[in-house]
C-alpha cells in the first residue's frame, strides 16, 4: 500500500523567492543559486528539463545565493535579476544570465537588460542605487 505525507518546507516559501508552477504541485524544488556558479550553470538545463516534463506537478522556486568571496559578479548579477523582475521579466533575465555566465560584468548585464527588452534608465538607476540589495541578500 502507498501512502502519501505532506512534507513541509523549511523555510516555507515567502515573497523573496520567484516561483513558477503551482500552489498545488505534488513536488516542490527549490534552488538556491548563485548566477556565477559553474555547478549551478550545468544544473540550469538540468531544471529547465524536469520543469518542462512534470509540467504542473512541480513547483520550482529560486533563491539567491551569492558566494561574493569566490564569484566577484555573483550578487551584482543578482540584483539585475531582481531589477528585471520590477519589471515583470525575472525569470527571462534569469535564464539570460546562467546562459551566459561569461559575461556577468556591468557593461554585459547592460546587454542582458536590453536583449530582454527592459526599461534600461530604470535597470541602471536601480542597480546604481542597490535597490534590490536587500531581496539579494535575505536568503544569505
Amino acid at each position: 500500500m502507498m501512502t502519501t505525507s505532506t512534507a513541509q518546507l523549511t523555510p516555507a516559501l515567502s515573497q523573496r523567492d520567484h516561483v513558477l508552477g503551482p500552489a498545488t504541485a505534488r513536488i516542490t524544488l527549490v534552488e538556491y543559486g548563485d548566477y556565477e556558479c559553474p555547478h549551478c550553470g550545468t544544473a540550469h538545463p538540468i531544471v529547465k528539463e524536469i520543469r518542462r516534463q512534470l509540467g504542473n506537478g512541480l513547483r520550482f522556486a529560486f533563491r539567491h545565493f551569492p558566494l561574493s568571496r569566490i564569484h566577484p559578479h555573483a550578487e551584482r548579477a543578482a540584483e539585475a535579476a531582481e531589477a528585471a523582475g520590477a519589471q515583470g521579466k525575472f525569470w527571462q533575465m534569469h535564464d539570460r544570465l546562467f546562459e551566459h555566465q561569461d559575461a556577468l560584468d556591468d557593461e554585459s548585464l547592460l546587454v542582458h537588460a536590453a536583449t530582454i527588452g527592459l526599461d534600461l534608465d530604470e535597470f541602471t538607476r536601480e542597480l546604481l542605487l542597490g535597490v534590490h540589495a536587500p531581496r539579494v541578500r535575505g536568503h544569505c
